[in-house]
């Protein structure tokens, strides 16, 4: 068997647009993912880093056997999920942040032990993990309350602990964060480091046989940093980069990254600092009282003609840092755009 617990080749997804019910005729084509190739490791934890829309959600929901891919292949716990779903679900278990999973009527427990059995956990097993992981997120004062009167992000974490509870081969955790408080995410992040770090040692029957993994979609570049052992950059159903956080952004160690914050912009857009020969990449952005400049210099020597243009517009510098880049920076490095400007301009969009 592989010992890769995610493999894809040439993957890709298109969605066919139709016009009204007179209109036979297909309008257009989006395309949601784009001959993706990736390799996940077993007992890896592996992070999917890209904007909303894309294509994350896509990309796992051919992996979980949700979604049929137009075209290429996925396999997954060493089973191809398009031949193979049967083989493939029972190994498998799904998460997604936002989702309202659960019935309201029955407690934590009833809810989190009828998903055991769905699984076909034994009963005292199930409720042995069910009270373990629902301290380890701080829930287990709630044990006993209906679902339907937990809060949104109480009502998160107990889908988080659904994830958990059959202990599976492969975890899928579509942004499990999407809107906690810090307090409640910080438990989070903690639960999913802990559990890929305590999964069970490698047999020697295949290189990390019996080995945990986890993968994980966000676009919280903090949390793709602090948790992951590599991170693939996606953008438009492409995948731009996969390495470890650390490589990443050594890539970019070469450049000159400077942070400046400025009086109001009188007009200077980045096209205009991007025209510059030594600026690979500028991003503005407003804030209370004028705007905050980032800037990828090819080196140190370009800001003089930075701080020239910004002189020329009477623009004030109000302060001024280089620092060590940033997973936002390797993005706006290989996308040209901020993760935010990005998603505001991707917002009609499907992930």
């Amino acid at each position: 068997m592989t010992h890769f617990a995610i493999e894809t080749k040439d993957l890709s997804r298109i969605y066919k647009i139709r016009g009204n019910k007179k209109e036979k005729q297909i309008r257009k084509e989006l395309v949601a993912l784009e001959n993706v190739n990736l390799t996940v490791e077993r007992g890896e934890l592996f992070g999917l880093l890209g904007p909303n829309g894309a294509g994350k959600t896509t990309l796992i929901k051919i992996l979980t056997t949700l979604l049929a891919p137009t075209s290429g292949w996925a396999r997954v716990a060493g089973y191809d999920v398009t031949q193979h779903p049967n083989l493939v679900r029972p190994r498998i278990n799904m998460v997604s942040g936002g989702e309202s999973s659960g019935y309201g009527l029955l407690t934590v427990r009833e809810n989190l032990w009828m998903f055991s059995q769905f699984y076909g956990m034994p009963s005292k097993e199930a409720n042995q993990r069910i009270v373990e992981l629902l301290k380890m997120v701080g829930l287990e004062d709630r044990i006993h309350t209906k679902s339907s009167d937990l809060s949104t992000g109480l009502r998160q974490k107990m889908n988080i602990v659904r994830g958990f509870l059959t202990d599976p081969e492969v975890l899928f955790l579509d942004e499990p964060t999407l809107g906690l408080d810090v307090g409640a995410a910080r438990d989070v992040r903690k639960l999913i480091r802990t559990w890929v770090d305590t999964s069970p040692l490698p047999s020697g029957e295949g290189k990390g046989e019996g080995r945990r993994t986890l993968l994980l979609t966000t676009h919280y570049m903090v949390e793709a940093e602090e948790l992951c052992d590599r991170v693939a950059i996606i953008n438009k159903g492409r995948v731009l980069a996969c390495d470890t956080p650390a490589n990443l952004k050594r890539n970019l160690q070469r450049d000159a990254i400077f942070e400046i914050e400025t009086s109001p912009l009188n007009g200077l857009t980045s096209q205009i600092l991007q025209d510059q020969p030594e600026v690979k990449k500028a991003a503005l952005t407003d804030i209370e009282g004028g705007a905050r400049l980032e800037l990828i210099l090819k080196e140190e020597a370009a800001l003089a003609s930075v701080i020239n243009i910004l002189t020329q517009k009477e623009i004030k510098v109000k302060r001024l840092t280089k620092r060590e880049p940033t997973l936002e920076d390797v993005f706006m490095d290989l996308v040209g755009q901020k993760m935010e400007e990005v998603e505001k301009e991707e917002a009609p969009h499907a992930g």
